[in-house]
């Protein structure tokens, strides 16, 4: 039995890893796939009635899922390169005034477009990947700037910060953090990241735990 129990731990913490992975390409297969299913499934199915004997495969199941997929990164491909010209620049922004006055679907929009801007930016002078004292003092949780600001009645620097959740970094907690008591680290934002979905088990081999002293 206890050969048996080992046996079974190691062949758990062998399988776990891959079963993660297993789960999130499956998921991000299903929402890919699910963009372009509406029109490329009319399309197979109109092909596979049509002519039968050529495409008759294109009504399978994991052929449509299969193309529907690879029509999602084509679409994302061609929006990205003609965003990156005038034309796509101008047809972006009449789309953008078109949300901005839908209500509720503008917050979102903008809310969603203004997170992603400051991430590739860096917050004036202020590290972006930081340590809090979260849930207290004697333990940090790891966060991102989002905004640096001032307090409107002493001048005070804050900074707001995400503090995502581990392994779902998409849901956390918003902070309102003094500049000072940030613990500043030289993370990127992909280092950060691979930390917190891990759960810890992809880290530099140290880590400022401490804040550096302030000299008066």
């Amino acid at each position: 039995m206890r050969k048996l129990r080992s046996w079974f731990l190691t062949g758990l913490l062998t399988l776990l890893p891959l079963w993660l992975v297993w789960i999130v390409v499956s998921l991000l297969f299903r929402v890919f796939s699910d963009l372009s299913r509406p029109w490329v499934e009319p399309l197979l199915d109109g092909l596979a009635t049509m002519q039968p004997e050529l495409f008759g495969w294109a009504g399978h199941p994991i052929v449509m899922a299969s193309v529907a997929l690879v029509g999602t990164f084509a679409i994302i491909i061609a929006v990205g390169a003609l965003v990156r010209r005038v034309m796509g620049q101008t047809l972006l922004r009449w789309v953008e005034s078109v949300i901005a006055r839908v209500p509720l679907v503008n917050v979102v929009y903008s809310s969603a477009r203004k997170l992603l801007d400051l991430l590739q930016q860096p917050p004036g002078g202020t590290q972006r990947v930081v340590l809090i004292d979260f849930p207290h003092r004697d333990m940090k949780a790891v966060g991102f700037v989002t905004r640096t600001m001032r307090d409107e009645s002493t001048g005070r620097e804050l900074a707001a910060v995400y503090v995502p959740t581990t392994p779902n970094p998409t849901s956390g907690y918003l902070e309102i953090v003094p500049v000072e008591s940030l613990t500043p680290t030289d993370w990127s934002v992909d280092e950060a990241m691979a930390f917190i979905i891990s759960g810890g088990a992809v880290v530099p081999p140290s880590m400022p735990f401490d804040r550096p002293a302030r000299a008066d």
